[in-house]
C-alpha cells in the first residue's frame, strides 16, 4: 500500500498536514510495509526537508500512490482519477458550495472518505482537530476579554510556537472575578478545559454556579441534560436525546442569568433547541457578555453567532435590541468570537495529535482487512456511486434539493 501526502491547495493556505514527520516514522516503523511519499508544499507547517532528513520521499508528483491523505478539501482541477482520498470534504452536509466537488469525485470514479466520516459502530467520530480548536477558542475568548476590559493584551495565536508558548502567554495575566459556562463533553470541550485549568479557574457544580456568588473566577461544565429539559417534565436521557431531541426545549437561561463569559463547545444536532432566542438576549436579567462559539453553527442554535470571524479579525459585537453587528468593544454589545478554522492557529500541534489518532484509528484498517469496519463505515463513494450509508446525498450531487 501507498501512501501520498497532499499539498493543501485550498485558499486561505493552511499550514496543518494529516501526519508530521515524525508521527510518520511511527506508521514506518509499526507498519513497514508501507510505502509513503509527500507531495512538496511550500506551507505546511513542516518543511520538505524535516520529511527528507526523517526518511521519506519528497516529490512533486504523486500520481503513482493509492491512498491520498491531506486535510482541506481537494480543488476539482487536482483530483487524480481512480484513487482513494481522505480529507474534510465538506459534502456530507449538503453544503451547496461542495456540490461541484463531490459530483467531481463520482465522475473520476474516486473512492472518498471524509474525515468526518470516520467513527465507532456507534457513530462517534474517532479523529479530528475538535481538541485544538477548543483550546484556541477559549484562548481567544480570554484576549477578547483582556482586549474590551483593558486588563491586558494577549498576543494572536498564530504568531505564537506551539502550545507551550500559548500557556506562556497565559501564566501573565490575572482574571477578573468572573463567571465562565462551558458547554460540551467532546474533544473540544476538553481543549478549552485544559485553558482554563491552566489559568487555575476553579470548576464548580452547575447547582453551586447557579446558586451562589464568588470572590474569584469560578466556572462550571455543563452537558446536554443540563441545558435541555424534557417538555414533559420527565428525566431526560442523554442518548435519547442525541437520536431524538424532540419533545426536549432549552433549559440555558437560568445559566444565561448567571454567566459573564460562555465558551460554546458542544456538539448541535439537527432538531435540537436553540440556547436563547433574540427576545431572550433583550432580557435584563440575560448577564452574558462574551461568547466564544467555537461551534460556530450560523444562524444556529446561539443567535448572537450572525456570521463567522476570522483569525486576522476574529471579535465582532452582536447587538441584542437590534440583532445586529457592532464593535466588539461597544459598551452594548455581546462580544462574540466565531472563528470556524481554530486549529489553524496551532498547525504544528494540531498535525501531530491528528495524526496520532490517525495512526491508531485508520490506519491499522489498511492491513488488517478493515476487521473493524472503519473504512466501510467511512466510505462516501465507490465505482462512481454513492454508498448505502451516504445514499441520502443522492439528490444533493444532483441538484434537485
Amino acid at each position: 500500500m501507498k501512501f501520498g501526502i497532499l499539498k493543501e491547495r485550498k485558499n486561505p493556505p493552511d499550514k496543518r498536514v494529516v501526519f508530521s514527520p515524525k508521527k510518520l516514522q511511527e506508521l514506518q516503523k509499526k507498519y513497514p510495509k508501507a510505502e509513503i511519499i509527500v507531495e512538496s508544499s511550500d506551507i505546511r507547517i513542516f518543511k520538505d526537508e524535516e520529511y527528507i532528513k526523517a526518511g521519506f520521499k519528497v516529490t512533486d508528483t504523486i500520481d503513482n500512490c493509492d491512498v491520498l491523505l491531506g486535510v482541506k478539501e481537494v480543488p476539482v482541477s487536482h483530483l487524480i482519477p481512480n484513487k482513494k482520498y481522505f480529507f474534510f470534504s465538506h459534502t456530507i452536509k449538503k453544503q451547496p458550495y461542495n456540490r461541484a466537488l463531490l459530483q467531481a469525485v463520482l465522475k473520476n470514479n474516486i473512492e472518498l472518505y471524509d474525515h468526518e466520516t470516520i467513527v465507532n459502530p456507534q457513530g462517534f467520530r474517532l479523529i479530528g482537530f475538535g481538541y485544538y480548536a477548543g483550546l484556541v477558542g477559549a484562548y481567544n475568548g480570554i484576549r477578547a476579554l483582556g482586549l474590551r476590559e483593558k486588563l491586558f493584551e494577549l498576543p494572536n495565536v498564530h504568531t505564537l510556537s506551539d502550545l507551550t508558548a500559548v500557556k506562556k502567554e497565559l501564566d501573565k495575566i490575572t482574571l477578573p472575578n468572573i463567571k465562565i459556562l462551558l458547554s460540551g463533553s467532546g474533544k473540544v470541550a476538553q481543549g478549552a478545559k485544559e485553558i482554563l485549568d491552566h489559568l487555575n479557574i476553579k470548576e464548580i457544580s452547575d447547582a453551586l454556579y447557579l446558586t451562589s456568588s464568588f470572590t474569584e473566577p469560578v466556572y462550571c461544565l455543563v452537558d446536554v441534560m443540563e441545558y435541555n429539559k424534557r417538555t414533559d417534565g420527565k428525566v431526560g436521557d442523554k442518548f435519547e436525546f442525541y437520536k431524538d431531541p424532540t419533545g426536549y426545549e432549552s433549559n440555558f437561561m437560568p445559566y444565561a442569568k448567571e454567566t459573564d463569559f460562555y465558551i460554546a463547545g458542544h456538539f448541535y444536532g439537527d432538531g435540537a433547541p436553540r440556547f436563547f432566542t433574540e427576545k431572550e438576549a433583550q432580557q435584563a436579567a440575560f448577564r452574558i457578555k462574551y461568547i466564544a462559539d467555537i461551534s460556530c453553527d450560523i444562524n444556529g442554535p446561539i443567535p448572537s453567532t450572525i456570521r463567522s470571524s476570522t483569525i486576522k479579525n476574529p471579535f465582532y459585537g452582536y447587538h441584542p435590541t437590534t440583532r445586529k453587528e457592532i464593535e466588539y468593544n461597544h459598551p452594548e454589545a455581546i462580544t462574540v468570537m466565531a472563528v470556524d478554522n481554530l486549529p489553524c492557529e496551532l498547525p504544528k500541534d494540531a498535525s501531530d495529535g491528528f495524526g496520532a489518532m490517525f495512526l491508531e484509528h485508520v490506519i491499522p484498517a489498511f492491513f488488517n482487512e478493515d476487521k473493524d469496519g472503519i473504512l466501510a463505515r467511512a466510505k462516501i463513494t465507490e465505482n462512481k456511486q454513492l454508498t448505502e450509508r451516504f445514499s441520502y446525498l443522492k439528490n444533493y450531487v444532483n441538484g434537485s434539493e
